[in-house]
């Protein structure tokens, strides 16, 4: 094997290797914003904690990706695909970052909401709606990422507007509930950061499946309307 196969074989395992470690992350952060739901529903304290104390391990990922990310440009220079790929690896594992964090925030917001004694989970069923499709987002936008799917990447874009819809909806719900006992304002108003937390997931979401339209075509959609990214990915 001569010198320049074994260099390209080498960069090709390091961004394999790369690749791994951000879906690594992404399963990581599923599971914090999951267990972070679930800790709203229920107040399981031993659930809080844990995606509290978790956060550093997210906060880990992101530091040791974006390393490699550095590494891989220093050392190897890519073009073209691959030079896209680095560079999008590096905002996905922020976003991937920000959806822990939001994770955190709803973790500590249930802590507060049930030490109220004001167990509104079940008031608000457009919260755990709006949840599921966030965490569906996710998980499409990763399987997206790992396939290099542009049509999967399209379909998490278009889902994003659902959970702006019911966040709407929890705050009419929210406005009323506080309108009827005003005793309620400060767990209300802890159950909106909840609900805001659930849309910046999607939000971070929708940058993922955004930078895999990025990778694969080469061209930035963000602040685009759907329609014209349908025409880009049709576009050959």
């Amino acid at each position: 094997m001569g010198m320049t196969e074994h260099i390209s074989k080498q960069f090709e395992a390091d961004l394999d290797t790369t690749r791994t470690r951000v879906l690594q992350m992404g399963g990581l952060v599923e599971a914090q914003i999951l267990a972070a739901i679930n800790s709203y529903a229920t107040g399981a304290p031993d659930l809080i904690a844990q995606v509290i104390e978790n956060d550093a391990r997210v906060n880990g990922y992101e530091v040791a990706i974006d390393g490699a990310c550095g590494q891989l440009l220093v050392r190897r220079q890519p073009a073209a695909i691959d030079l896209r790929l680095i560079m999008a690896i590096s905002k996905i594992v922020t976003d991937l970052e920000r959806m822990g964090d939001e994770a955190k925030k709803i973790a500590r917001m249930s802590k507060r909401i049930h030490e109220h004694g004001t167990h509104q989970a079940q008031r608000f069923p457009a919260i755990r709606h709006a949840a599921q499709v966030a965490v569906k987002m996710l998980r499409q936008a990763l399987d997206a990422f790992a396939r290099l799917d542009v049509a999967s990447a399209a379909e998490v874009l278009k889902e994003d507007s659902e959970i702006d819809s019911e966040f709407k909806s929890v705050l009419r719900q929210l406005i009323t509930y506080m309108m009827e006992d005003p005793r309620t304002i400060t767990s209300a108003l802890e159950t909106v950061w909840v609900a805001k937390a659930i849309e910046r997931i999607g939000d971070h979401s929708k940058n993922l499946a955004e930078q895999v339209i990025y990778i694969v075509k080469g061209t930035d959609v963000r602040h685009t309307s759907f329609a014209d990214v349908e025409r880009e990915i049709a576009r050959e």
